[in-house]
């Protein structure tokens, strides 16, 4: 009796001991996890545009290489200005060593008139001429500049592009998210119905299983969209660089109007001179046209001036050298040709030539190709439009066909299976509204990009 009154005392300790540590195990691994905090921000179609042409990380390095481009041209305007060289000297010579005959008789001397020498100066070249050398280079770096700008222009609208289609993807979820909620809505409200009919017997147990397993798979649908949701959530961050426990909530909804056909008709004129690609060919163009120009000038003579001025010691202009020091300078001109350019420039500028007329056509196609891109979107635009105004009237006839049947069903004049089928219709014409009003602002931006304008 003794030994049982000791021993619970100690087995209630230890359990007290053993609950204790394992409450702040489990307090302290709660602690080490991360909070996963989520800010909710509601943002238009405009804005998270705007934002990702300011804060995307590709617009933002494209820009930097517009930048190192328009550097490289200020390098190249610099090369037309004089080249000035400042150099200095300082010798110590050794002992003159003379031999008699032959590596015999050897005997040394010092170097007259001094052993020391230094020499400072400075040497200046201008180019007069370079057969248009310079100005060539100069253009042509102009051009590339240009052209840095344009695929930084190119990068930005892509950006763009890609944020309206996530934008537009989430927006298009969201609307199928609640539509899924109204259609697990009627699901419910339908397997109460069926089991009231079941428990009346008016029904067999097949129907009441068959509206559980339904009721399953619309919120399988549900818990698919909502990861959907999230999924295209945080590409929509990236893209507009933002972090990722911001949720985005779409200001914009699927049924804002479109812009008409006349405004798609105006950006297709506007495709043959402001398509990127057109731009970037005529661009690629100039700069060859350019460089043939640079190429031809290694076929002319050059023309430069020249200066110097420098202090030697000692004097070894005149004869015998003199133990003294002396300035002096000169100013001239040099004339160079290079004969040989007249056999080797020759097969340079051919090539160059040919080139430029292979860039020509390749701009001719691209322009063409642009072109035809533009009108295949403005006959799918067209298409959509018309398949929003057809699915609009089916969404009204899918509806009354889905109370007929339900009315039916409930009074047993239709099978459940015509019942679920005309939920689906009804659920799957809602869809196809939204993606069809989704597909035609999809055709609208991307008629934007294409035309330069995003």
């Amino acid at each position: 009796m003794i030994r049982s009154v000791w021993i619970w005392p100690i087995s209630y300790r230890l359990l007290w001991i053993l609950a204790g540590s394992l409450f702040l195990r489990f307090d302290r691994a709660n602690a080490q996890q991360p909070s996963t905090l989520t800010v909710g921000r509601k943002l238009s179609l405009t804005e998270a545009i705007t934002l990702g042409k300011t804060d995307n990380s590709l617009v933002k390095a494209a820009q930097q290489e517009e930048e190192a481009s328009r550097a490289d041209l200020d390098d190249a305007k610099m090369n037309a200005l004089p080249v000035v060289v400042a150099s200095s000297g300082y010798q110590r010579f050794t002992r003159l060593t003379l031999f008699e005959s032959g590596l015999s008789g050897a005997h040394s001397v010092p170097k007259r008139p001094s052993q020391y020498g230094a020499d400072a100066g400075l040497t200046a070249s201008f180019n007069l001429y370079s057969g248009g050398k310079q100005r060539a280079l100069t253009a042509e770096q102009g051009h590339k500049k240009d052209l840095a700008g344009i695929n930084a222009q190119e990068q930005s609208a892509a950006t763009a592009f890609q944020i309206a289609a996530q934008y537009l993807d989430m927006v298009r979820l969201n609307d199928q998210r609640r539509f899924i909620i109204e259609q697990v809505v009627r699901a419910e409200t339908r397997l109460k119905n069926i089991s009231s009919l079941f428990r009346n017997q008016k029904v067999t147990r097949s129907d009441l299983l068959r509206a559980e397993l339904n009721l399953s798979a619309v919120k399988l649908n549900l818990e698919q969209t909502d990861n959907d949701i999230t999924i295209s959530n945080q590409k929509l961050n990236v893209l507009i660089n933002i972090p990722d426990t911001v949720k985005i909530e779409p200001a914009d909804s699927s049924n804002v109007a479109g812009p008409t056909l006349n405004e798609l008709n105006d950006l297709l004129y506007q495709t043959d001179v402001n398509a990127f690609s057109v731009r970037k060919a005529e661009e690629n163009l100039l700069i060859l046209e350019d460089r043939l120009k640079g190429i031809r000038s290694n076929g002319l003579p050059s023309l430069s001036l020249l200066s110097a001025y420098s202090i030697n010691y000692p004097n070894t202009i005149f004869y015998p050298p003199v133990d003294q020091a002396y300035a002096i300078g000169f100013v001239g001109v040099r004339v160079q040709y290079n004969i040989s350019s007249v056999y080797q420039n020759k097969n340079k500028v051919a090539a160059a030539r040919i080139r430029v007329r292979q860039l020509r056509l390749v701009q001719q196609n691209v322009t063409d190709n642009v072109r035809q891109e533009a009108e295949g979107m403005l006959i799918k635009y067209r298409e959509a439009l018309n398949r929003i105004s057809v699915t609009e009237r089916s969404i009204d006839q899918a509806m009354v066909n889905y109370r007929i049947v339900n009315a039916k069903y409930l009074n047993q004049l239709a099978l459940l299976t015509d019942l679920l089928d005309a939920d689906s219709l009804y659920q799957e014409t809602r869809y196809n509204l939204v993606q069809a009003r989704i597909n035609a602002r999809l055709i609208y931006y991307r008629m934007l990009y294409t035309a330069g304008k995003l």
